[in-house]
């Protein structure tokens, strides 16, 4: 549990805006409302609960008024922590709103730790652990889809088919427990081979789980794309391409783009980071040099990688040194300049990377640019439909792994006969995997790494 004290945060970012949000959560929330708080026309009764009040923020020593707000009190348990919360809505300049902060500090709140809210409502009821991680998910979603990803999660969906899934190994548990604490009745371990079959139905359902885990963390991390060639082949003409507009410095000379520049797309709810490299090359320029040694290094550690050559002239040694460089990655050659005389086709191409698909396009008028979108996300996302349940959380893989490889080695336990002591260990260590992802059972280690992340006003 927690120490049962009062928080307070700012809960809108830093800077200015037109309102400033000051929240407040615990038992003191309300007297704090009050003694800092004055209703509009003197009306300084009882407030109602889930309703915002108009009215001025003053200096309870001095009675000095430091801004007209919106003041809401929500009472527990129907608010977001589960206890008395109070938010400010005051006007947004950064200095009034550490006023404000401040104000209610001296009144004996304490400030909230990163994530403190949000852990409240966790720890209160109000929310499972696999809904508040979502909560940060749904702040830091970056396209619509990830939006709805994040709050599907909020709203329990992966929770509610975690929650089914240990009520199935539940069932099984207990049967399997009934043989060990009843032996005299000789009770049927289930007939083993009806309790094979319902625990494999059972792993193949959490191994569907984790199977959704990289279309999940895409949406929610981000997939990451080199553009990788020589020099002078348009791989920079084909960022700005690819985001309408021009971000990045292009000119004929060969090794203008002596550093990595990133930039952000969105294909179809994909978010997908965009990394224009230094042409690949054999070069005594120094920073040149570095900059190959960024552009190889960035092609081991992205997702994908977009080769580009020059349609309009032969392939050449460099060429092939790049394809070689992204052998066996997954990838795209993308053929440019596709509105000048071409000596680059598709089966040259296929000579030097049979593995690779290619797509023909012009950076400069814009030809085949819709083709590319749509092969780069069909090969990200493996062209696969889309999951029912996503898992995108890493913490929640590794739990999903953990019960599935316990199942497995209790299927491996029935088929050789072990007693049903052995069988039940492994469905405890199979259930227990399951209930870490829902915060079922937890450590305060867990809880403090995950809730460290969030921002201090959630």
């Amino acid at each position: 549990m927690y120490k049962e004290d009062t928080i307070a945060a700012v809960a809108t970012p830093a800077g200015e805006g037109g309102v400033g949000i000051v929240r407040v959560s615990g038992p003191d929330a309300e007297r704090i409302a009050k003694q800092i708080f004055s209703r509009s026309g003197g009306r300084n009764g009882t407030l109602r609960t889930h309703t915002l009040h108009y009215g001025t923020i003053r200096e309870p020593k001095t009675g000095e008024a430091l801004d007209e707000v919106l003041l809401t009190l929500m009472r527990r348990p129907r608010s977001y922590t589960g206890e008395d919360v109070v938010e400010v809505h005051c006007h947004g300049g950064p200095f009034l709103v550490r006023r404000v902060l401040g104000l209610i500090l001296s009144c004996g709140a304490r400030h909230a730790e990163p994530g403190e809210f949000t852990k409240r409502a966790f720890l209160n009821g109000r929310l499972d652990l696999a809904q508040a991680e979502a909560v940060l998910d749904l702040i830091r979603a970056r396209t619509d889809k990830g939006m709805r990803l994040a709050l599907g999660q909020v709203q329990g969906e992966l929770s509610k088919w975690v929650g089914e899934l240990r009520e199935e190994l539940l069932n099984i548990l207990l049967q399997v427990e009934a043989a060990i604490d009843f032996p005299e009745e000789q009770i049927e371990l289930l007939q083993r081979d009806q309790l094979a079959a319902k625990l494999e139905a059972l792993r193949e359902k959490i191994a569907g789980l984790i199977a959704s885990y990289e279309w999940g963390r895409l949406f929610r991390e981000g997939a990451r794309v080199c553009i990788a060639g020589r020099p002078n082949v348009g791989k920079s003409s084909l960022l700005n391409a690819l985001l309408g507009e021009e971000r990045v410095i292009v000119t004929p000379v060969p090794g203008t783009t002596r550093d990595v520049i990133e930039e952000s797309i969105n294909l179809g709810g994909l978010p997908v980071a965009l990394w224009d490299t230094a042409g690949i090359c054999e070069t005594s320029d120094q920073v040149e040099s570095i900059g190959v040694g960024f552009s190889l290094r960035r092609i081991e550690e992205a997702d994908a990688a977009l080769v580009v050559v020059d349609g309009s002239s032969s392939i050449s040694l460099e060429d092939r040194s790049v394809l070689r460089a992204v052998k066996g990655k997954k990838g795209l050659v993308v053929i440019n300049k596709i509105d000048l005389p071409q000596k680059v086709g598709i089966s040259q191409v296929k000579e030097h990377a049979p593995d690779k698909d290619t797509i023909s396009v012009s950076a400069k008028s814009g030809a085949g640019l819709d083709d590319l979108r749509h092969a780069l996300r069909n090969l990200l996302l493996e062209a696969r439909c889309e999951p029912s349940i996503v898992v995108s959380n890493l913490r929640h893989r590794a739990a999903l792994e953990r019960a599935e490889k316990s199942l497995g080695e209790t299927g491996m336990a029935l088929t050789k006969g072990f007693p049903p002591e052995i069988i039940a260990v492994d469905l405890q260590e199979a259930k227990e995997g399951l209930e870490e992802v829902i915060g079922v059972i937890s450590s305060d280690d867990i809880l403090k790494r995950i809730f460290d992340q969030f921002c201090v006003g959630k």
